[in-house]
């Protein structure tokens, strides 16, 4: 049995403020190439299918459309709700979805029961388990003992109750202890929120979501897909893809990654600023793709951001990466001032802060404006 294995689609997100309806519309297009050349069994989604508990209307039509596409291939779709999801939302109208083979987590109650699907070497079911926090468990079983988030997955795949000499697939949506995270991602401060990796050592495969970055967790049996998109310039150096799985009989599992390419790139640019403008540098190469622009001058630029757009449209991130930004230095009290003029104070002050010396047209205009409001100035 082959399956696609998606999560974090996000759809409705804005990277800052840039809305990224258009590029989901254009990924998602690819994914259902993608499972068409694969020809895929079933697609798992596994939480985070919009970027807000309470979706845009544009984002739900877009949803709604790649289901349907997915359901004219009359195949099994399986998904579950992630912490950007409303449970409530996402499973409305999941009893009559089920005779469309789209199967949706409902809101947990301790109770889940498996979808079973079927090929040449038995059944596999797959159990879907939305994302989960201990005081979900804790009043489904207020008999367990559950303090972590460890505790409350331990505990939920426990009352499953399945046969671990069946083959087993579990969708979930949990950060996993030691997997490689990211900016764009949502974790509680201390990693409270983790669980371990041992909650899933009995499923043939775990198909997770919840962190940005496609990656294996132990082994290619525990996996995050990642998301489809880059959806901040701390992922920029990731490859997205879709991950195809490939069940064989029980203990028979290879997992293989199909690029994606999106229609813009989200990426970052580092120089100085007349390199970045010069023709001969970006002539040629994708200057519409969204940027977060590195600028390596020493002095500001004035008005870059604006120039800049004019040659790169998406421009979303200006900083810049010189000697001032690289040194962090407090800036003490001056220590004596009786005796000291209001200039040598301010030029302290500004070398201690950006690292350098007032430039001699800084250091007239300052003495200009101090001379205008009455200060006593060399």
């Amino acid at each position: 049995m082959k399956f696609i294995h998606l999560s974090d689609l996000h759809i409705g997100k804005r990277v800052h403020e840039v809305s990224m309806l258009d590029e989901q519309s254009c990924i998602l297009s690819q994914i259902l190439s993608v499972i068409a050349d694969t020809r895929a069994d079933a697609v798992l989604i596994s939480g985070d299918v919009y970027d807000k508990t309470v979706p845009s209307a544009e984002a739900v039509t877009l949803f709604d459309d790649f289901l349907y596409r997915l359901s004219e291939r009359n195949l099994p779709v399986l998904m579950i709700s992630g912490n950007h999801d409303s449970p409530e939302r996402l499973a409305f109208g999941n009893r009559l979805l089920e005779k469309s083979r789209i199967h949706i987590s409902p809101v947990y109650t301790g109770e889940i029961q498996p979808v079973t699907l079927s090929d040449e070497y038995g059944d596999v079911h797959f159990w879907l388990l939305p994302f989960l926090k201990p005081g979900q468990v804790r009043h489904c079983f207020p008999e367990e003992t559950v303090e972590s988030y460890t505790d409350a997955c331990r505990v939920a795949v426990a009352h499953m109750g399945f046969d671990k000499s069946r083959r087993n697939v579990l969708l979930a949506h949990q950060f996993v202890t030691g997997a490689a995270t990211c900016e764009s991602e949502e974790l509680s401060v201390g990693g409270t929120d983790n669980v371990d990796v041992t909650v899933f050592e009995d499923f043939d495969y775990t198909a997770l979501g919840h962190l940005h970055g496609p990656q294996n967790v132990g082994s290619n049996r525990v996996r995050y897909c990642g998301t489809p998109l880059k959806y901040s310039f701390s992922e920029a150096n990731q490859h997205k893809s879709v991950t195809l799985v490939e069940l064989g009989g029980k203990g028979h599992l290879h997992v293989e990654l199909i690029p994606l390419t999106p229609r813009h790139d989200l990426r970052e640019l580092r120089g100085g600023f007349a390199a970045l403008t010069d023709r001969a540098n970006y002539e040629n190469t994708p200057t519409d793709d969204y940027l977060h622009i590195l600028l390596t001058d020493e002095e500001d630029v004035p008005e870059a951001a604006g120039r800049l757009r004019a040659i790169y449209p998406n421009l979303l991130q200006l900083s810049y990466d010189n000697t001032r930004t690289r040194t962090s230095q407090l800036v003490d009290g001056p220590g004596e001032v009786p005796n000291r003029l209001p200039l040598e104070l301010f030029d302290e002050l500004y070398q201690k802060q950006n690292n350098q010396p007032m430039s001699p047209v800084q250091r007239a205009f300052m003495q200009t404006l101090m001379e205008s409001i009455g200060e006593r100035s060399v």
